[in-house]
């Protein structure tokens, strides 16, 4: 299955087939240290196009834009910051929300062809995101949730993206458009949290074929040594399908490579030495 992703200004990413893996920056959100927060509340937007330049040198294909926080109004913020992030980068975008409102003020502005995060198995959020995706021919992601949260089993998982993406036919969404995240949770709080995504991924390729998209970083909330657990996790959920991975691009990049080159992704491995030769130099 491929999956075509547009930036603004008309740059193609496809995700999926024999293609690398894509990253997707994480750090515009109001979560993480640093400015970002601050700039959202009031408004100046300058930390968030400093933040886009940032990831895309770092090498992130796709920048995500998530702005729901407390005393942050998103109907206001999200478009805001969507053309901040749009006027200094050439890559797709993804627009994380769920209010419907915020998230067509922002679509109206232009996107190209980006990716809505996400849709649970709410009917709420079916009823709601899934006509915009169709009016806007987005992509979105689908995620294995629902009211009851996130199940502890893959079956669950597998039910509930099957749910949506029956949904999603319904309204005459293009399969292509759909990208499943099966949900990666904190191993600190369940040893079996990262063998149940891994298997929900497996689940979810087999029945349906479709690109698959994790939070990595979730499995090492709560945990030392976050970098280490987060590169191998990203390593084996590569080896079973995963397309694209939000990430701190400069800190996954190599990882992410180095897992491309060993499931046969990276022909004569001329991606990883290219990439390899660039450090050097930077390095020398």
């Amino acid at each position: 299955m491929i999956t075509q992703l547009v930036s603004p200004k008309g740059k193609e990413v496809l995700v999926g087939g024999a293609g690398p893996t894509i990253l997707i920056g994480e750090k515009i959100n109001p979560f993480g240290k640093g400015p970002i927060k601050e700039a959202l509340i009031s408004g100046n937007m300058e930390p968030v196009r400093d933040e886009a330049i940032k990831q895309v040198e770092a090498g992130a294909d796709v920048l995500i834009i998530s702005v729901a926080a407390f005393g942050i109004d998103e109907v206001v913020t999200l478009p805001k910051a969507t053309q901040a992030v749009m006027e200094v980068s050439d890559v797709p975008i993804c627009i994380e929300s769920r209010n419907p409102v915020a998230l067509e003020k922002a679509l109206q502005l232009g996107c190209g062809k980006p990716i809505i995060s996400s849709v649970t198995g709410e009917a709420i959020h079916l009823d709601q995101l899934l006509p915009l995706v169709k009016k806007y021919n987005t992509t979105f992601v689908a995620l294995a949730s629902d009211s009851s949260g996130v199940p502890g089993t893959a079956e669950r998982r597998l039910e509930i993206i099957t749910d949506i993406v029956k949904k999603a036919d319904g309204l005459g969404i293009d399969r292509a458009n759909i990208i499943v995240d099966c949900v990666a949770e904190s191993s600190a709080v369940n040893s079996n949290a990262a063998t149940i995504t891994l298997e929900a991924m497996d689940m979810v390729k087999q029945l349906w074929g479709l690109n698959l998209i994790l939070g990595a970083s979730n499995v090492s909330f709560g945990l030392p040594s976050r970098t280490v657990i987060n590169a191998v996790f990203l390593s084996l959920a590569v080896s079973r399908g995963l397309t694209l991975a939000i990430v701190n691009a400069k800190l996954m990049k190599p990882y992410i490579m180095a897992a491309d080159l060993l499931m046969g992704k990276d022909n004569r491995a001329r991606r990883y030495t290219a990439y390899c030769r660039k450090l050097m130099k930077a390095n020398a």
